[in-house]
This record gives C-alpha cells, structure tokens and sequence, in this order.
C-alpha cells in the first residue's frame, strides 16, 4: 500500500465549453472577433453548426437566437450595377432607329442614359482609390462597347470617311473631286453607292447612274470636295487599308472604339500626377462617347486623344506638347481652342514660342503631301460649310449664336462675341495655371460652344475630355444641351427655340456651378474629397512646381 499523498494541482481544471474539443463533435465556435471602437474587449457571435445550419449567440443563460445585420452592398458593387444598367441601356438606344421616325423617344432614351451615367459617376465616390482605375477603365470598355451593337444611326459622316480612304487608296487626291463626280465611278459599289428600293431612305440622296437606273448614295454632300484636315484623311487611309473586303461600318467603329479606349488611358495617366483618377469617368461612361466615336465614328474623337495627350505633355516639355497640338488642329480643325490652355500663365514670347513654332511646323509638315498631290486647294469644302452654317453672317445663321441673339441685335453678335472671346483668352494665358492647362482649355473651349452654340453633338467630344481632364462636371451640360438641339430640333416646328432653350439651360448650370465653387474658396477640387470619399494616394501629396522645358 503506497504512503503516496494525492496532491490537488494549484491550477483548476478546464472547464469544457461548447467550442473547446469535447463531448461536443457537432459544433464549433464562430470566430471571436473585438468590438469595434474596443479592441480590447471581446464580442459574442452565433455558432455555427458542422452541418451549415445558423446557430445561436451565447448568453448569460443559455443560448439566445441570432439576430440578423444588414446586407451591405460595398460601393464597387454598387457602382457596378449602374454601369450595368447604362450599358444595356445604351445597348437598347444605340439600336434605336427612331432619328427620322420618332426624335422625342430617341432623346427620351438618350436623356435616361445620362441620369444612369450621373448615378454610376456619383457612386464612383465611394469607390476606395486601389480600385478606382481599373473600375473605370473596365466600365470604359463596356461602355464603348455598345456602339458596336448597330449601323450608324444618326449621322451619315463616316461613309465620308470610308470614301475618302478608298479614293486616296487609289492615289487620287480626295480634295480635288467630289464623290458624284463621273471621274470615280470606277470606285463606287452598292454600299456607299445603292440604287433601286434602298434609295428611299432619308439619309440618301440621288446622284446621276445609267439610263433608267435609280442611283443614290449615302454620302452627305456627294457635290462637293471633302473638308477633313490631313491627320483625319490619314486615319481614314490607315483605316481602309486594314479592313477587309466588305467589312463596309465595322473597320471605322472598331477604330473608334480603340481611341475611345485609348483616351481614357491617357486620362488615367495624366490624372495619376495631376488631378483624381474618377474624373477619367466624365470620360469612359460618357453617352456621348458610344454614341458619337463609336457607333457614329467621328473622327472628333482622334482629335480630343491628341488634344488630351499634348495638354498632358506640354506641363513638362512645351515643344513636344505643341506639335502634339499641331497633330490635333490637323485633325479636326476645333482642338485649336485649346491652344490658349497651353500658353497658360505664360510670361515671355520665347515661352509661348516653345509651344506655337512646333504645333505650326508639324501643322505644315503634314498638309504638305496632299498640297503637293492636290491640283486644288487642301481646304477642301471648308469655306462653303462655314457660310453654310452661317459662322460667317449672323444674318443667315440659322441657329448659331442663338443665346447672343436671344439679348442682342443679329449684328451685334460677331463684334461682342470677339469681344468676349477675347477677353477670355487673354485671362487665361495671363492668369491661367501652368501647371494645369486644361483647366484654361476647358474654359475658352466652354466658352466657344456657348457663344457659337453648334448644332452637331459630336463636336462636345473634345469638351468631354476637357471636363475628365478638369473635373468641373457642370460642363457636361453643354455637351447635353448639343445633343438635345441635334436630335429634338428636326422634331418641332422651331427648331431654333429648341436649341436655344437647351443652351440656355446649359448656361445657367455652368453658372450655377461656378457660383458653388466661388462661396466655398477654402475647398478647391485638389484639397477638400466630399466626406467618404478616398483620394488618389498620389493626389495628396503637394508636387512641386515644374518648368516646362522647351
């Protein structure tokens, strides 16, 4: 028998609880985590059974029944389902052939497209900055996307673009003959060229064929000369060398779509230095955007990618960002109102010549060949559409000048339109920031659409980028209100109170705008996010002033 003394431990034994391995295989305890605002304490959590069935939260007497949290939609969700929406809704639009049959309704779809693309755009905001560009660059390529879904609906420019490729192809000048002319008949075939049944639409229009055979063609203007810039004849030559026999539309949407996408690129990346990456999405899931660079194809949008890119460049290399400029006035002829945001806050001749020499020189360099090559003049069409579109008589101006003449005589209106537009200028590139330069583009371009209000929306594809570049998104309004004149005038009787009530409108939210950021001027765009949202975690940080080279 052992004289062996049983000693107690001085430790108590553990006690076995329903998440501790046990006599109780079917359970595990949920994970404990700390109370926020309290790290140091514990919470409570249900438990789980093995079998997925819920369980219950421990209590002070026993197990009580788990109570439910929200369901919490994450703001990348939640962004996601807008952009989803606008797409399909764009989808729907795009193939809607109501332009000559039923304007009102287009519009009515166009206008819901763009309340869908301010929601995605406002909850863009909430979105954390890790995740932001990706977000948009992905949205950017659905959204452009869709204008891939149907022919051209609205406009009839880019036959023009597919004919001049094809005559310059053959190694004629497309400044020297218009496309009815019986010199290129050999170029013609059933596309741009029908005949019989499908001359009845509204978008064509008769041109000589053979005796007895009804010929039309799809081009707008088919008596006169081409009126594109060198860099966009390029483009259109480029385009129709790459395209397949028969690919007819496709080849030149494709290429809008890829600049599309190419724009927002180039935004994300000026923006990542300078500015807040979700302004790229003023940009990306524009409506304009598919609408009219890619379902359309208007060349306009090479021009706004050029005129991005050189205000990108001209911060640091004033040369370079100038014959970039040179590259877009080349391309359209209207990025020339951006080349005072270049010149912003220049002080000395030599600096502003950095910048003007080089977009002159590369402006020459390439109207040079078809100078050589043209028996006529390389400005093409381009007088003749300016009188015809009244910008040089205020008398036959149809709807130009529309909010000037709404307050002012029709003579008044070129003398104070300079006026004004001069005075712009000069304060831009007196008091302009050389450190953000569209900023100055932004407001003379702006500037120009109200006075001059255009009656064709795609012209707003450089204002576009101009308001991703800048972030002032009241300027979107303009680039509404030239799409509502554009589709909503051929509908009423007087089309030109349609446009001047849309323009007008439009004035009054830039105003508004302006008036917003004038009462708050401790809270600039750079310095003050609204409350939740995550900045760039380049945008912070301040960076020093920078001067351009020449």
């Amino acid at each position: 028998m052992s004289t062996r003394r049983r000693t107690r431990s001085r430790w108590p034994a553990r006690r076995r609880t329903p998440g501790s391995p046990g006599p109780w295989p079917a359970c595990r305890s949920a994970e404990v985590t700390p109370r926020e605002g309290d790290p140091g304490r514990r919470r409570r959590t249900a438990v789980a059974t093995t079998d997925g069935s819920p369980g219950a939260a421990p209590g002070r007497r026993g197990f009580l029944p788990a109570r439910a949290g929200p369901v919490t939609v994450t703001p990348v969700v939640r962004t996601g389902l807008f952009l989803t929406a606008l797409v399909t809704l764009l989808v729907l639009t795009v193939r809607s052939d109501g332009y000559y049959s039923d304007p009102a309704g287009l519009f009515c779809w166009y206008a819901v497209c763009w309340l869908l693309f301010a929601a995605a755009v406002w909850s863009l905001r909430r979105v954390s900055a890790r995740h932001t560009a990706a977000l948009v660059l992905l949205g950017g390529i659905a959204v452009a996307a869709t204008g891939l879904t149907a022919a051209p609906r609205t406009s009839t420019d880019m036959f023009r673009y597919a004919w001049d490729g094809r005559v310059q192809a053959a190694g004629i000048s497309p400044y020297d003959h218009a496309p009815r002319d019986a010199a290129l008949v050999p170029l013609r075939d059933g596309w741009l060229f029908p005949s019989g049944t499908a001359c009845t639409g509204p978008d064509t229009t008769r041109v000589p064929g053979p005796a007895g055979q009804v010929r039309c063609t799809r081009i707008n203007r088919p008596g006169v000369p081409t009126i594109y810039p060198p860099v966009a004849e390029g483009y259109f030559l480029l385009v129709h060398s790459v395209s397949p026999d028969g690919s007819r539309h496709k080849p030149l949407q494709m290429g809008g779509a890829l600049v599309s996408v190419g724009t927002t690129v180039a935004l994300l990346l000026v923006l990542r230095r300078r500015g807040d990456v979700r302004w790229a999405a003023y940009w990306a899931w524009c409506p304009a955007v598919p609408v009219e660079a890619v379902n359309n194809a208007h060349v306009d949008v090479l021009g706004a990618l050029l005129a991005v890119v050189a205000l990108g460049v001209v911060v640091r290399h004033r040369a370079r960002g100038g014959a970039l400029l040179g590259a877009a006035v080349a391309t359209k002829l209207l990025p020339v109102v951006v080349v005072p945001g270049a010149l912003s806050g220049v002080r000395r001749a030599r600096d502003a010549a950095a910048v003007l020499v080089p977009a002159a020189v590369v402006t020459a360099l390439v109207y040079l060949p078809y100078a050589l090559v043209s028996r006529g003049s390389v400005l093409g069409y381009l007088s003749g559409y300016a009188a015809e579109e009244g910008y040089d008589d205020t008398s036959s101006a149809k709807n130009r000048f529309a909010l000037l003449r709404l307050v002012l005589p029709d003579d008044w209106a070129l003398p104070v339109l300079a006026v004004i537009l001069v005075s712009v200028v000069a304060w831009v590139v007196r008091r302009g920031d050389p450190a953000r330069p569209w900023s100055g583009a932004l407001l003379v371009t702006g500037t120009v659409f109200l006075l001059l209000t255009p009656g064709y929306s795609w012209y707003a594809l450089l204002l576009v980028a101009l308001v991703a570049l800048d972030g002032r998104w009241e300027w979107l309004t303009v680039a509404l209100a030239g799409a509502a004149k554009y589709v909503l005038a051929p509908a009423f009787d007087d089309g030109y109170a349609v446009g001047t009530t849309a323009y007008a409108i439009a004035a009054g939210a830039v105003l508004a705008g302006w008036a917003v950021r004038r009462s708050a001027p401790g809270r600039s765009r750079e310095q003050a996010p609204h409350h939740g949202e995550v900045r760039e975690s380049g945008a912070d940080r301040p960076t020093e002033p920078t001067r351009p080279n020449g």
